[in-house]
């Protein structure tokens, strides 16, 4: 394990951000206890440590950024897990929401596009004792050696719905993605009731960092 300082101030400020959750409409007390157990400012450079816990989102370097706790509280309550659930999540990152999976009893499996963030997080990860499954490559295709998944997660913005996350979902499986252009976006939930059977929902607008690949962006 990692020897990071996780004091009483950051702790009393995780119970004040899972307030500010529950407020903005989060109900899922799985979800937010994972949120107020996992340190987030673990997650980012020191100089930026005073900004961990507030509800935006920052950036982690490459363009890219770790998700507003909003986001990832709202993504994972969608997912609806259940201990065991085998999990793709498309855009590893930081690793905050990985944890976040992983805490809440998933068995994790996560493609980064970018080698950098890949790299950082696949090392980064295992040191707070926590495992998943780490994947670098185009995350719009999935993993198709892996799959059927049980859920399946995009933690960045698609132009569409990816057909290769569809086919690499369980029937009964749930794939939450955030669907429009490069600026916003809308969540969207599919559940696959059957092989060729898909329901969706939508829900608020949000914005993502595009999702590369072929696929994608």
């Amino acid at each position: 394990m990692i020897k990071l300082e996780d004091s009483y101030s950051h702790k009393g400020q995780r119970k004040a951000l899972v307030k500010t959750l529950e407020r903005k409409g989060i109900m899922d007390k799985k979800v937010l206890e994972a949120i107020a157990t996992i340190p987030r400012h673990f997650f980012f450079d020191s100089a930026l440590h005073s900004h961990a816990y507030e509800d935006k989102a920052f950036p982690i370097g490459e363009g890219q950024t770790i998700s507003q706790p909003f986001t990832v509280a709202f993504q994972s309550e969608l997912l609806a897990l259940k201990p065991g659930d085998k999990v793709l999540e498309i855009g590893t990152g930081s690793g905050y929401q990985a944890a976040i999976l992983y805490l809440l009893g998933a068995e994790v499996h996560t493609i980064e596009y970018n080698q950098h963030l890949y790299q950082r997080t696949k090392k980064f990860l295992p040191k707070l004792g926590i495992k998943a499954h780490f994947y670098q490559g185009d995350g719009s295709m999935g993993i198709p050696e892996k799959a059927p998944f049980d859920k399946i997660i995009v933690t960045a913005g698609a132009p569409i719905v990816p057909k290769s996350l569809l086919k690499q979902l369980k029937v009964g499986g749930i794939l939450v993605i955030p669907v429009g252009d490069r600026k916003t976006q809308k969540m969207m939930k599919l559940t696959k009731k059957t092989a060729k059977q898909i329901t969706q929902e939508e829900y608020d607008s949000f914005a993502f960092v595009p999702l590369l690949g072929n696929e994608g962006w």
